[in-house]
């Protein structure tokens, strides 16, 4: 075989050469030889590593129950089931046997009131500008795990499987309309 290697080199990618043949100054001189595939290949190994260790002992998120809008999926809502998920996963609780489903036109142009709900829609990367005229439908549920006094809904507009607003809001006049994706954790029970 002469010289050559019994693999291809592409075959080596991480492995170690070992040479012990060379003598110098009275003694033998160790060399490691590394191909630059090898190195990247124990980086990206490496990095991998530390992702998962990062996820495992991450801290739980106690401050806010939320992700950045752009990391949000607001699609693919279809069932029941869906809605329930979307909503649960930012830790809110909900009464399933509490549904509630109402259908309506959204209106061409856009008061006073529903601009300042777009504008609260706009802080989790929505905006219902785009369903002027469009027939959209609402889903309410009633929390059972935010600490205010009285009742507390979630609301879900859906738009053909698509979230086009969503939020959680007190059953009382005076009460509060928050973005459903920005609830804070300490809010919840």
């Amino acid at each position: 075989m002469g010289g050559r290697y019994l693999f291809s080199k592409r075959a080596w990618i991480a492995l170690f050469r070992l040479t012990t043949s060379t003598w110098r100054n009275g003694a033998y001189m160790f060399v490691y030889s590394i191909r630059s595939s090898t190195v990247k290949f124990f980086g990206v190994l490496l990095v991998a590593f530390l992702a998962v260790v990062g996820i495992i002992f991450a801290g739980d998120g106690a401050a806010i129950a939320s992700a950045a809008p752009g990391e949000i999926n607001y699609g693919g809502i279809k069932t029941e089931e869906d809605r329930i998920a979307f909503i649960e996963g930012f830790g809110i609780k909900v009464d399933k046997e509490s549904e509630t489903e109402e259908s309506f036109k959204m209106p061409d142009s856009f008061d006073r009131v529903i601009l300042g709900y777009n504008e609260l829609q706009k802080k989790q990367g929505l905006d219902l500008s785009k369903y002027a005229k469009k027939r959209v439908t609402r889903y309410s549920y009633r929390v059972s795990n935010y600490d205010s006094d009285g009742e507390v809904y979630a609301n879900l507009f859906v738009y053909r499987g698509k979230i086009v607003a969503c939020d959680i809001s007190s059953a009382d006049p005076e009460g509060f309309v928050l973005p459903l994706t920005l609830v804070e954790r300490d809010k919840l029970k």
